[in-house]
């Protein structure tokens, strides 16, 4: 491979998979906004309301689309901007400027609607930066339509679109022409069209910066989806691996579908029990469908993500009972809400440092009716005896003592009643923070389980924010201190007596799971996708083989002794066919 600083490029994975194909420079035309006074009001605003008509009869036929192509659950993003076209307050305030100012509509739309979108700017938050795209896409839609201009795009198929940003209605707009994939300068993992373009199945890199500067039209283009890199105008050596790579990616999946109804168990005997992750109900189908062991994850700050407020205990207690009894007889592990840091629900959280405040079982706490209706809401779908509770973010004994004080409070009043539940329903808490990690054994002996979240553990042992771009490079796996804090949890509670699993990122890498099960995790939790290889990476290893490629990892102190370790391990394992997969 070249080095990185010739021709290769490097963001943040949005959407995995590998492309290759030719650039199509994707910039839209800037409309210009002149500041010209009016004459005749009338006319200006019968214009804005034949835009404004104009704009909802297109997002209509989008929403359309986005249904039969991603199902209605995320088709709501456009519904969503529908509803924002017709918000009355801002209609009125657009009217009543143009009365009093007597400014061409263009104008007063541009500088109002501008308004929103650089407050979201200003936030803290990523996700409110990038939920700011959404608000300017809908902006530059009235104002086009304003001015009786036509979305025009000379884009053919077959080609990687790279662009500024992308808004998510063109993703769906480029779906009808076959688009390979998305390279962006601006972007995250939660922005809508990073979403979108997983659902699509569409490899994406986001977050490059300069990309669209850097890459010419036409240039060949390789994304690597998976490790968030783009390759320009790559040399034979680049084009012969990746090449080879689809090839075998196409092959795997025709592998892993045999593998379903088979066990996760080493040659030696060896189980290890794979669950699932889940943030959305329409993911339960491929749950099933790829042989997961039930539901390790259920991020219900995610289910909930596009409501416009809190769902009351009746909504909770429909979807976590339907999510029950699709799984049956499998369990369910559910975690109540993990609100704060990147993950934002429908509340005013304003906070210097987010990751360091008010989040998780703290914001539970302090909110106990919020808390009690999602308890009881989880309770009361617990009939079938196979769902768990998991508290969020857990750096106290007192936290836990607390939160089961209140669980046992909803208990008495379902009983009182009369509703039908498991008053023996497990509670677990997750391992996220230095603390909980130190004092695992005495936390541990509270619980009926624990669940190790690497992606907070990680950046909270390291002080480094996944999420920032400039430090991005220093968030290790494979740290030295972060692989002994995971043998260190993972055989304390064991000692304890108490079920122990991962539902992190770390979980989900092929590369780090024969680590992982060698230090003596029996369960890990992933995405629904990532079962089927992971399973066949166990499938082709032995648990004792695994143990003692641990004991040498801990061994090490420099990630970079690990990460080698790592690579020659799936180097001797080429035979096996285990290195080909990656």
């Amino acid at each position: 491979m070249k080095s990185e600083s010739e021709n290769i490029l490097k963001g943040i994975g949005a959407a995995p998979g590998i492309a290759i194909s030719q650039a199509f420079i994707y910039k839209k035309e800037k409309e210009e906004i002149t500041n010209e006074s009016i004459t005749d009001i009338d006319e200006a605003l019968e214009n804005l309301d034949v835009a404004l008509e104009k704009s909802k009869k297109e997002l209509r036929k989008i929403f359309s689309l986005a249904v039969d192509k991603l199902g209605e659950k995320r088709a709501a993003i456009f519904d969503a901007q529908i509803m924002i076209l017709d918000d009355p307050i801002l209609v009125s305030t657009l009217q009543n400027r143009i009365k009093n100012e007597m400014r061409i509509p263009e104008y007063i739309v541009n500088d109002e609607i501008s308004k929103y979108t650089d407050l979201m700017n200003l936030s803290h938050e990523p996700y409110m930066k990038e939920r700011s795209h959404d608000i300017e896409d809908i902006k530059n839609r009235i104002v086009r339509n304003l001015k009786k201009k036509k979305w025009k795009s000379k884009i053919t198929s077959d080609v990687v679109v790279v662009t500024s940003t992308v808004s998510p209605s063109d993703t769906v707009l480029f779906s009808r022409v076959n688009v390979k994939g998305y390279v962006t300068d601006f972007g995250g993992l939660t922005s809508h069209a990073a979403i979108v373009a997983r659902s699509l199945n569409i490899p994406a890199v986001v977050g490059l910066h300069d990309a669209s500067n850097r890459i010419k039209e036409g240039d060949l283009l390789i994304i690597d989806g998976f490790k968030g890199e783009v390759f320009v105008n790559p040399d034979e050596k680049q084009l012969h691996y990746y090449q080879k790579k689809i090839s075998q990616l196409q092959k795997q999946d025709t592998e892993l579908n045999k593998l379903r109804e088979l066990p996760a168990k080493t040659l030696d005997g060896k189980e290890i029990q794979l669950f699932a992750n889940l943030e959305l109900i329409d993911e339960i189908e491929l749950i099933t469908r790829n042989g997961a062991k039930g539901i390790g994850l259920v991020r219900t700050e995610q289910l909930f993500e596009e409501y416009e407020a809190f769902p009351d205990e009746e909504e909770q207690y429909k979807v976590y009972k339907t999510i029950a009894e699709r799984i049956y007889p499998e369990t369910v592990i559910i975690r109540t809400f993990d609100i704060g840091g990147d993950k934002v629900l429908p509340v005013d959280l304003k906070e210097p440092n987010p990751f360091l405040g008010w989040r998780g079982i703290r914001l539970l706490l302090d909110s106990p009716q919020l808390f009690k209706s999602q308890i009881r809401a989880i309770l009361r779908a617990s009939s079938h005896k196979n769902l768990k509770l998991m508290l969020p973010m857990i750096t106290s004994i007192s936290e836990i003592k607390k939160s089961k004080e209140i669980i046992n409070e909803c208990k008495e009043e379902l009983k009182k009643e009369d509703f039908a539940f498991d008053k023996h329903m497990g509670v677990g808490i997750m391992v996220e923070v230095p603390s909980a990690a130190v004092l695992i054994r005495d936390f541990a002996e509270e619980v009926d389980f624990v669940s190790i979240g690497t992606n907070d553990l990680i950046q909270y042992i390291l002080a480094v924010d996944r999420g920032n771009e400039i430090v991005s490079s220093l968030y290790q796996e494979f740290h030295p201190a972060v692989v002994r804090t995971l043998h260190h949890i993972i055989s304390e509670s064991k000692n304890a007596g108490t079920m122990v699993s991962m539902c992190g990122e770390m979980a989900a890498d092929p590369f780090a799971v024969p680590l992982l099960v060698g230090l003596g995790l029996d369960s890990l939790s992933v995405s629904a996708s990532a079962i089927p290889l992971i399973k066949k990476i166990i499938r082709n290893l032995t648990y004792k083989e695994l143990q003692s490629l641990a004991t040498e990892c801990l061994a090490f102190k420099t990630e970079k002794e690990i990460n080698n370790r790592m690579r020659r391990f799936f180097n001797e394992k080429e035979k096996d066919h285990i290195k080909n997969l990656y």
